[in-house]
Formats: C-alpha cells, structure tokens, sequence
C-alpha cells in the first residue's frame, strides 16, 4: 500500500512531536519532515514534495499564508491542510486565496485531522463547518460574476457536472452514485479537472470557477453541507 508522505509545520514542538506520533499510527500515513518556521517549511516542502502539509498559520521568519503560497507556486499537486487556533476572516480568506485545500482549528481530535488528510489527499475539501459558514456567506455576498470563457471549453460535460456536485459539498462516493459511476472514475475526472484548471483541491477549483463565473451560487447552496465547499 503506497503511504500518505505528509509534511508538518508547527512552531511548537509539543504540538508537532504529539501530531506526528498519532499520524504514524496510521498504516497509510507516513510523515516525511517537519519544520518549526515557515522559512523552512518552504524550503523542504519544495524538496520532499509531500502528498499533503499540515501547516499552522502563526509561524516565526515567514506565516502560514505566505508559504502555503510558495509551496503551490513550486509543488501545486500539495494538498496544503490548515491547522490553527485562528479563525478569524482575514486568514481564512488570505489562506484559501493562497490555495489550502482544508481549514481545520486545533480543537478538532486527533481521528478528525487523520481523517482529514486522507480526504484531501482524495482531492476532497475539508472546512471547520465555523469555516465553511463563513465562507458560503462571503460568496454569497458577492454579485455574480460574468462568465470568462478562457479555460471553461477545456472541461468536458461530464467534468462540469462533477466540478458543481463536488461544489455543492457531495463527496467522490456521493458523486459517483449520483452520476451512475465507479468512485474511481470519479476521481479520475477530478484529476483531470485539477490539472486543466491547475489547482490541487476542490477547494481552489470551486474558488477559481466562482470567480470565473463557471459556477453561480446556485450551484453551492442547494446541497451544499456546512464540513465542505
């Protein structure tokens, strides 16, 4: 069984020594490095090209933001997980606009956060539900956009109707039975998806449609559950 290669960032020891003892736990997971600034977590992130990194937003010589940033400037196919005790808008915004895949706060539990790597490995979103609510609301705020055609006609048919069910907060095995096929096949259209918008997650390829006007709000409200986007 190939493993999970997972990379963490945490300033805290304590914190990044406990994180990394639960996750080795795990028969599919193996934590390839760490790091303790955001300087460093840049430097052999770029190098270790890990499947997902778990990073803190708070950290010393260069923040969460700014990293995550340069991680998916150099590796997009990282899947950055946000862990942090900050929920406040400005991150929130900043780090997802910078291309993390997930937002989780400290006070999940350990099963939470192993589950949550293995779903963003997935290509899936994983969003604190305080998280998601703030950003469906931001969205929703927003006026719809007009629709830049550049990049849409590259997604066939069937790839947008799994970009808006993923959209609406359905998971590769809901989206599967929805559209009659293999999980598989799902995650194959996914990947294909992922790499003509080039983006890493759901998460950014739904941002990125909104803001292109490919998706219109009606297409995350409907279904859409308060864990995912």
């Amino acid at each position: 069984m190939e493993k999970i290669k997972v990379f963490l960032a945490e300033d805290h020891v304590l914190m990044r020594e406990g994180t990394r003892e639960f996750l080795e736990r795990e028969e599919d997971i193996e934590v390839v490095g760490e790091a303790g600034d955001g300087e460093e977590t840049v430097r052999l992130a770029t190098q270790l090209r890990p499947d997902v990194a778990i990073i803190d937003i708070a950290m010393p010589k260069l923040n969460g933001i700014e990293a995550t940033k340069r991680i998916k400037a150099q590796n997009p196919s990282t899947a950055i997980l946000i862990l942090t005790a900050y929920d406040d808008d400005q991150y929130i915004f900043a780090v997802l606009d910078a291309g993390a895949a997930g937002y989780l706060l400290k006070t999940v539990g350990s099963q939470e956060l192993v589950d949550a790597v293995r779903a963003v490995h997935a290509g899936e979103s994983v969003l604190h539900p305080a998280v998601a609510r703030k950003v469906l609301d931001r969205l929703a705020a927003r006026r719809p956009k007009p629709v830049d055609e550049e990049g849409i006609e590259r997604l066939t048919k069937r790839e947008m109707e799994v970009l808006k069910l993923a959209a609406k907060g359905l998971r590769n095995k809901e989206i599967a039975e929805e559209l009659v096929l293999s999980v598989r096949t799902v995650q194959g259209h996914l990947s294909n998806i992922f790499g003509k918008m080039q983006v890493g997650s759901r998460t950014e390829a739904v941002i990125k449609a909104l803001r292109k006007g490919w998706l219109g709000l009606e297409d995350i409200r409907e279904e859409s559950k308060p864990e995912a986007l």
